[in-house]
């Protein structure tokens, strides 16, 4: 049996991990079929002397013990590809890391085998939404400015807390596209 905190969340040694499944704790209460959300990762002793008011708006007083504070973002606009989207940001020094949870489908690896050749990537998006083995997951992957990388993955089918898996190479791609917003 997993050890959980009052809120669920389950307790993580490491702070990029703690922020992580924070992160996906919260957005689990949102439910599914929601937009990706970027989050900022500062550090909460930073954010409490640094920003006292804004550490107050998130609740974060002196009895909060996590080193790393998730700052939801403005809404990512819709219709622009992620990518694209990803490479407009540019972080101010005082963030540490960033965040970006984001819900598709995937296929198991037994699938590729079966995949039709040719298919440009509306034939293959539609492809995947119509194969019978699809699973619909959230992906939660945060980076560090010193390289750190750590994700959670929540599949819709497995919907709860002792379920979500969590690992630094779970997600590269996103994971590098994220590391590129601090570039430059």
């Amino acid at each position: 049996m997993t050890n959980l905190p009052v809120d669920g969340t389950p307790l993580a040694a490491d702070p990029l991990t703690r922020a992580v499944l924070e992160i996906d704790e919260y957005s689990a209460g949102l439910g599914w079929d929601q937009p990706a959300r970027l989050f900022a990762l500062v550090d909460t002793a930073k954010l409490r002397a640094q920003e006292p008011s804004l550490a107050a708006q998130l609740g974060i007083d002196e009895s909060t013990t996590a080193s790393l504070t998730p700052v939801e973002q403005d809404e990512i606009p819709a219709g622009v590809p992620l990518d694209e989207f990803l490479a407009t940001i540019a972080w101010p020094d005082a963030v540490s890391g960033c965040a970006l949870t984001v819900e598709r489908l995937m296929l198991p690896p037994s699938a590729e085998d079966s995949e039709p050749a040719g298919m440009d990537e509306a034939q293959l998006a539609t492809w995947v939404a119509e194969h019978p083995d699809r699973q619909e997951v959230r992906m939660t992957v945060a980076v560090l400015r010193d390289g750190r990388r750590e994700s959670a993955l929540r599949l819709r089918e497995k919907d709860s807390t002792s379920e979500v898996l969590t690992g630094s190479a779970l997600v590269p791609g996103l994971a590098e596209a994220l590391a590129a917003t601090f570039e430059g």
